[in-house]
């Protein structure tokens, strides 16, 4: 693959949408390539992990993208209650009305039908114990932007907003078959707030305090 010589960062719109997904399912299985998982709808995790984001929280929605196109993005909400909530409200109803939920054994149903099934009965972790760090947020990149240090300057660009807007504080959540990741978040200064699951790999939340 030839060298690639720019990154950009820039405010993501509606017309990023599918590049935008491409990231999230090319990262879509621990930081792995997840296609293989999601042969029937490969925009099956975007509608859930990206497009809400771009739509709902415009102002802290962010891509990456060289020559080639957009392969990576930051992604917060600034108010996770309130963007839970919109999330229910105005972005699943349409999501809901386009894909319905699976019916028979769910121990039959493949990943894209589990997808379908959480767009229904979404699953959405907000205990107290994160409360203190009302924002969340994620970031992907794909493997031609990773190794560059361009995560490291997009968590801080992303943090830098959150603190601008007056947040004290952010989460995150991520596969803890993703070790890279975790030592990464943890050299931000993110601390483990708890693992969340009943089977392996469960989710990991993680925390900081924002200036």
């Amino acid at each position: 693959m030839p060298e690639q010589l720019a990154f950009r960062l820039r405010h993501a719109t509606p017309a990023d949408q599918a590049g935008a997904y491409a990231v999230c399912l090319q990262t879509g299985d621990s930081g792995q390539d997840g296609t293989a998982d999601y042969p029937e709808d490969p925009e099956a995790l975007g509608r859930i992990y990206v497009g809400p984001y771009i739509h709902l929280e415009p102002d802290l929605a962010f891509v990456l993208e060289d020559d080639l196109g957009v392969c990576g993005y930051v992604l917060a909400a600034l108010d996770s209650e309130r963007f839970y909530q919109r999330y229910r409200e105005e972005w699943l109803p349409a999501v809901q009305g386009r894909h319905p939920a699976p019916a028979g054994d769910p121990a039959g149903w493949s990943p894209t039908q589990k997808l379908y099934y959480e767009y229904h009965h979404p699953d959405i972790y907000y205990p107290a114990a994160l409360r203190a760090y009302p924002s969340h947020l994620h970031i992907d990149l794909v493997p031609r932007a990773q190794g560059r240090g361009q995560g490291r300057q997009m968590m801080a660009w992303i943090l830098g907003q959150l603190a601008a807007r007056g947040s004290p504080g952010t989460h995150l959540a991520m596969s803890e078959a993703n070790e890279r990741a975790h030592r990464f978040y943890l050299k931000l200064g993110f601390q483990e707030v708890t693992r969340v699951g009943a089977t392996l790999p469960r989710v990991i939340y993680l925390a900081r305090s924002l200036p």
